[in-house]
């Protein structure tokens, strides 16, 4: 028995070393899967697994569909369509589709012909830019047709002449225009808002058209802040997620049910810890399920559909555990499909049984992959804020961890501002990654993050560079009181307003960190003014324009502005910049960088010309994870 348990320890130790740590490229060999739906007769789950090619910088696409109780999956055929086409109206007279409209004048040439070599742009307001892409007049519109027998007539648009999008961009799909189960009804989101409005404003509508009668009635008239992601159950009962406050892009987001197509009802108003990510229909349509960031996870929930009753919608939670719940595919009676998600593997399908709440894992992509790569122990800790909260930090261990040892350590700055910070897995930001070259990471839930209550998401608001920092600060000090953290070797890093947080604390760290890196970090708040596109964030967070006197301003552009506290500025910072990046532009990267390389500090500039607030190849996201792993090593 005694030879049967040490044969048992040596393989085991055996296998523990057999397995690599993940590496960049290792990452970029990761397949990504994505949900497509459920078969029409309910037996099969439909999914595209999107595969890196590195070669020739782009993804190969594959469909499957494997059966709702598990098995091998079946690649399908490029014409093979198994899964309602939703596009298609419920009664199958109509199909419907969106396309580009060219509606304003911008170019040049177009203003004077005589001169059709000319590439100039006019513009005569804001909005001239968004995201990644210049104005050039076109609008995304709906578009619906006759449909028979697979063919569909010239479509009939239904904005007509309306300088709008529908869907919405940069970032609007097919969710944003859906049939009624009437089929005499199509529901379209849209921002009816143009130029300096349009960039000042968070208030997109439901819009109702008639195909009969040509008619649009605005469903949300009344709401003046996001209303996003209807859906219909097959009752015709409308639900839908939406924000109350013009201009705040990260207010509270709740659940909303349209009553005798009268009557809005809030089914999540009364839960103020509940921002809602994502939602579904019940198969019934008595409930609906959402996914909701809560205490350092995404989880799933379910609320009845109240109607007009007096009683307050019951919420329930139907999944817990160290992981995300990043969407929902389908529901067959008493089994939900949804995707899922954690620090140490990227998405799969899972079930979820509705009885017993246990879950399976559906699809089985990356497997293979994983049983080769080690894992790191990911552990919650909580830790006093200076204002006296209780704060959650991740924190995230090199595989084989020997307390014994001391680890370099770095701090994970988040970016959203009011993104949850959970068990995501991201083919950059990735917290194994970093942790498998070696590095502790620290990642606090700070000031900003839903999950952990309305009030604590609010208050980095006007307070960008205020209590935030000392959360950040609180949570790599408590770190660093284990003896396993080298506190000579300490470093911070983040993007968006992650990179934003990297530049202030490079100000005030007090020589707590031996090297920085900030990506399309904000560096000017007052030149950030001057040139980003969706200026209601700016105008919500920041307290208004540069030019506004308030205390909010005063702190934004005084105190809290990161570029006046350069000659502070110390250590070694790697800055990188996308050159399509419109929200935070390329003067914040290039100032930070000419501001280092001026004082003698050792720095480093990542140019991304054809990135925008992302990196999204897979050639531009190995420069960018080998340049990463290089300054750290050289710096740290």
């Amino acid at each position: 028995m005694r030879k049967l348990l040490i044969a048992f320890i040596l393989l085991a130790i055996q296998q523990l070393q057999a397995q690599e740590v993940l590496t960049p490229e290792k990452l970029w060999q990761i397949q990504r899967v994505s949900p497509v739906g459920i078969s029409k007769d309910k037996k099969f789950i439909v999914y595209t697994v999107a595969t890196p090619d590195v070669a020739n910088n782009k993804m190969n696409r594959k469909r499957y569909k494997i059966p709702l109780s598990g098995g091998n999956p079946v690649e399908l055929a490029a014409n093979e369509t198994i899964t309602i086409n939703d596009r298609i109206s419920p009664d199958g007279k109509h199909i419907l589709y969106s396309d580009e409209v060219k509606i304003d004048k911008i170019e040049g040439k177009e203003f004077y012909p005589d001169l059709p070599k000319s590439d100039a742009q006019i513009y005569t307001s804001l909005n001239y830019r968004h995201w990644d892409t210049w104005e050039d007049g076109k609008y995304s519109h709906v578009f619906f047709s006759s449909y028979q027998n697979g063919k569909s007539t010239e479509g009939k648009d239904i904005m007509l002449n309306e300088p709008y999008d529908a869907p919405t961009k940069p970032f609007g799909g097919d969710e944003d225009f859906i049939w009624h189960p009437d089929s005499k009804h199509i529901v379209y989101v849209a921002k009816k808002k143009k130029g300096t409005a349009y960039a000042v404003s968070t208030n997109t509508d439901l819009y109702q058209y008639n195909i009969e009668t040509g008619e649009t009635q605005n469903l949300t008239a009344s709401n003046k802040g996001y209303d996003v992601a209807p859906q219909f159950n097959e009752a015709g009962t409308l639900a839908w997620m939406q924000m109350k406050r013009d201009g705040f892009e990260a207010d509270k987001q709740d659940l909303i049910v349209l009553i005798n197509g009268k009557f809005p009802v809030n089914l999540t108003a009364h839960r103020d810890d509940i921002h809602v990510e994502g939602f579904k229909w019940s198969e019934d349509g008595k409930s609906l399920f959402f996914w909701a960031p809560v205490n350092g996870t995404l989880q799933l929930f379910q609320v009845n559909n109240t109607g007009l009753t007096k009683m307050l919608p019951v919420i329930k939670q139907l999944t817990s555990g160290d992981f995300d719940i990043t969407g929902i595919v389908a529901q067959s009676e008493n089994t939900l499909v949804v995707s899922r998600t954690d620090m140490n593997t990227a998405s799969e399908l899972y079930t979820l049984n509705l009885k017993d709440k246990s879950m399976n894992q559906l699809t089985h992509v990356n497997d293979a992959f994983y049983q080769a790569i080690a894992i790191c122990k990911t552990e919650r800790r909580w830790v006093p804020t200076t204002d006296g909260k209780k704060m959650l930090v991740w924190v995230i261990y090199p595989p084989n961890f020997n307390p014994a040892n001391k680890y370099p350590t770095l701090l994970y700055c988040q970016g959203g501002p009011q993104s949850p910070l959970t068990q995501f897995y991201s083919f950059r930001w990735n917290f194994q990654l970093m942790a498998s070259q070696g590095y502790i990471i620290v990642a606090p839930n700070r000031r900003g993050m839903p999950g952990h209550g309305t009030k604590w998401n609010e208050d980095i608001s006007k307070d960008h560079g205020g209590q935030v920092m000392k959360d950040y600060l609180s949570a790599i000090d408590a770190i660093s009181k284990e003896s396993y953290v080298d506190k000579n070797r300490l470093g911070c890093v983040g993007a968006s307003y992650g990179g934003y947080s990297v530049f202030m604390l490079a100000g005030i760290h007090n020589n707590r960190f031996k090297t920085f890196i900030s990506h399309d970090g904000i560096f000017d708040t007052r030149s950030m003014y001057g040139t980003t596109e969706e200026l209601w964030f700016v105008n919500f967070d920041y307290g208004g324009a540069y030019w506004d006197k308030n205390t909010a301003t005063e702190k934004t552009y005084g105190v809290q502005n990161p570029i006046n506290h350069v000659a502070k500025w110390n250590t070694p910072i790697m800055i990188v910049q996308g050159g399509m990046d419109f929200r935070v532009p390329i003067e914040q990267g290039l100032q930070a960088f000419q501001a280092a390389q001026l004082r003698g500090i050792k720095s480093k500039l990542l140019y991304l010309p054809g990135e925008n607030h992302w990196v999204s190849t897979a050639q531009n996201g190995l420069v960018w994870q080998r340049e990463f792993f290089k300054w750290l090593k050289e710096t740290l």
